[in-house]
C-alpha cells in the first residue's frame, strides 16, 4: 500500500544528446516547416526513485505528458517564458495519478545538436529555393520588381532563421512531480522555486537534492481536513486536502476555464452538463 507520502516521483524530460534530434512522429510530418517550428522527440533524462512498487512509472505515458508537443528550439529572439500544465494518467482499474509540469527553455551546449540544427536549416533552405524558384523567363521581372509571391515567403521563411555563428540556440526541458493527490498550486509552486534555484546566480542554501530528497520521502500526505506547511527552496508551500463532507479536492482556478472559453461557451456547457447531454472538448 502506498506510504502517504506527497510525491512519488521527481521527473526530467528534454533532449538526449545521445540519439540526436529525432522527428517527433506524433505531430506528423511537418518538414515544410522551418526546423526551428518544427518538433523533436523528447526522452526522460532521469528519475528519481527508479520506482516504487504502488504507483510502477509508466515511461512512455510521462515522456509524452510531460511535453505533448515534443522538443521544442528558439532563439535568443524568441520568447523563451516557463510554461506550467498538469496531466492525469488514469490505469485500467481506474486508479488515478497526477502529474505536474515545468517547461522552460535552457542553451545548448553540445555542438553536435547545434551543428545539427545549422545542416537542417541549410537542406530546408535549398528544397525551398527548388520548389519555389520562378519560372526562367520571369526571374529578371521578380528580381526588379520584388513583389513575386517565391520572393517575399522565402525572405518570411528565413526571418525565423538559426545561424551557428550568430544565434544561441535553447530547446525546451521538463521537470515534473508526479504524485497520489491533486495538490496543483503546491506542485507549481516547488517547480518554480526549482527552476529559480537553477537559474539564480547565487545558489540555494542548500543542494537542490537535498530539496527534491524533501518532498519524495519526507513530506507526507495531509489527513482529511487538515492542511500541511512544508518548506520550500525559497519559502513555505501550503496545501489542504478536504474532510470526508466536503466537496472533493479541486485545486484548479475556475478563472482559467472562462478566460479559456469565454462565459457564452461556460454556460452552454454548465446547461448540457445539467441536461445529461454529452460534451467532448477537442483542443491542440
Amino acid at each position: 500500500s502506498a506510504p502517504g507520502r506527497f510525491a512519488d516521483y521527481f521527473v526530467i524530460c528534454g533532449l538526449d544528446t545521445e540519439t540526436g534530434l529525432e522527428p517527433d512522429e506524433l505531430s506528423g510530418e511537418n518538414f515544410e516547416q522551418t526546423p526551428l517550428r518544427r518538433t523533436f522527440k523528447s526522452k526522460v533524462l532521469a528519475r528519481y526513485p527508479e520506482n516504487v512498487e504502488w504507483n510502477p512509472f509508466d515511461q512512455d505515458a510521462v515522456g509524452m505528458l510531460c511535453m505533448p508537443k515534443g522538443l521544442a528550439f528558439k532563439t535568443q529572439a524568441d520568447c523563451r517564458e516557463p510554461q506550467f500544465h498538469s496531466f492525469i494518467i488514469t490505469r485500467e482499474d481506474g486508479s488515478r495519478t497526477f502529474g505536474f509540469a515545468l517547461t522552460f527553455f535552457e542553451e545548448v551546449t553540445s555542438k553536435q545538436i547545434c551543428s545539427a540544427m545549422q545542416t537542417l536549416y541549410h537542406m530546408h533552405n535549398a528544397e525551398y529555393d527548388i520548389l519555389h524558384s520562378p519560372p526562367t523567363n520571369d526571374k529578371e521581372s521578380c528580381s526588379s520588381t520584388g513583389d513575386c509571391n517565391g520572393t517575399s515567403v522565402s525572405k518570411l521563411q528565413r526571418f525565423n532563421s538559426y545561424d551557428i555563428s550568430r544565434d544561441t540556440l535553447y530547446v525546451s526541458k521538463c521537470i515534473c512531480l508526479i504524485t497520489p493527490m491533486s495538490f496543483m498550486k503546491a506542485c507549481k509552486k516547488v517547480l518554480e522555486q526549482l527552476h529559480q534555484a537553477v537559474t539564480s546566480p547565487q545558489p540555494p542554501p542548500l543542494p537542490l537534492e537535498s530539496y527534491i530528497y524533501n518532498i519524495l520521502y519526507e513530506v507526507p500526505l495531509p489527513p482529511a481536513g487538515r492542511s500541511l506547511k512544508f518548506s520550500g527552496v525559497y519559502g513555505p508551500i501550503i496545501c489542504q486536502r478536504p474532510s470526508t463532507n466536503e466537496l472533493p479536492l479541486f485545486d484548479f482556478p475556475v478563472r482559467e476555464v472562462f478566460e479559456l472559453l469565454g462565459v457564452e461557451n461556460v454556460v452552454q456547457l454548465f446547461t448540457c452538463a445539467l441536461l445529461e447531454f454529452q460534451i467532448l472538448l477537442y483542443s491542440q
